[in-house]
């Protein structure tokens, strides 16, 4: 299904969008060195229900997962790149965390995701990889308008992660979001220009390069869940959800 939002949702959606962007960054600040991975699930199940809000995880349960997520956010570290189901797990220096949230306020979705470093060690490598996924996030909404179609982000997105050097995996990628979290069209991250849907004024598109740094298999945990580079390689997503509007694409998961 491809959703389209009155004005009255979108405003909805900004919302919406400010709620993700904020609790993100609450959590990234919080995520230090000895942090546990459920203590950040708590915080944003706390911070969820403080606002109203509604999460679109705990009773997630799609084809590729292992019954409901069960939980509030996504915590992938190093090799895991998506769906990082959280556990029992302290943060070390030098970590490679990626959060992924997404719920529903007003009855409109918002889904947004980082990747940082935790502590004082900065890789090379991470940092590059993270780099990346921004560049290409960013490209992405620079090719979103009225008018563009779908393969025009895919492009944009895939040159950045081909010129950076990264394998591209297509099984996952961007998608719709409106009244529910996962809705067409699918925006992959590499793709032909001038190809596939044509956006329109209150389209909401969930944008979500992430890459893998020397493999494009990807291989899922004993949780059912969580999916990890097949090399053991480190990995880097990045998300913002947008809206199309007559003048443009309007990021609504910006930090304030």
């Amino acid at each position: 299904m491809i959703e389209i939002l009155n004005p009255t949702d979108v405003r909805r959606a900004r919302d919406t969008g400010a709620l993700v962007a904020e609790i993100l960054q609450t959590l990234k600040g919080r995520s230090v060195v000895g942090t546990n991975l459920l203590e950040i699930d708590a915080w944003a199940q706390q911070m969820i229900v403080d606002a109203g809000a509604t999460s679109c995880y705990v009773d997630y349960a799609p084809s590729f997962g292992r019954g409901p997520f069960g939980h509030y956010i996504c915590t992938s570290v190093n090799d895991a790149v998506l769906h990082g189901l959280p556990y029992d797990y302290h943060l070390a220096d030098g970590d490679l965390l990626s959060l992924d949230l997404a719920v529903s306020l007003g009855g409109v979705v918002a889904d947004s995701a980082i990747s940082f470093l935790v502590g004082d060690t900065r890789p090379p490598e991470s940092v590059a990889l993270i780099e990346a996924t921004e560049r290409a996030l960013a490209a992405g909404i620079a090719a979103a308008g009225p008018g563009a179609r779908v393969g025009d982000l895919s492009h944009a997105i895939g040159t950045v992660l081909h010129a950076a050097g990264y394998p591209i995996n297509t099984e996952f990628g961007g998608h719709g979001v409106g009244s529910t979290m996962h809705q067409d069209p699918h925006v992959s991250n590499t793709g032909r220009p001038g190809r596939g849907y044509r956006l329109r004024p209150g389209l909401l598109l969930a944008l979500e390069p992430w890459v893998m740094a020397d493999t494009a298999s990807l291989v899922t945990d004993a949780d059912g869940w969580t999916l990890r580079s097949a090399t053991g390689c480190r990995t880097a997503h990045s998300e913002h959800t947008i809206a199309i509007t007559p003048e443009g694409a309007e990021v609504l998961t910006l930090p304030r």
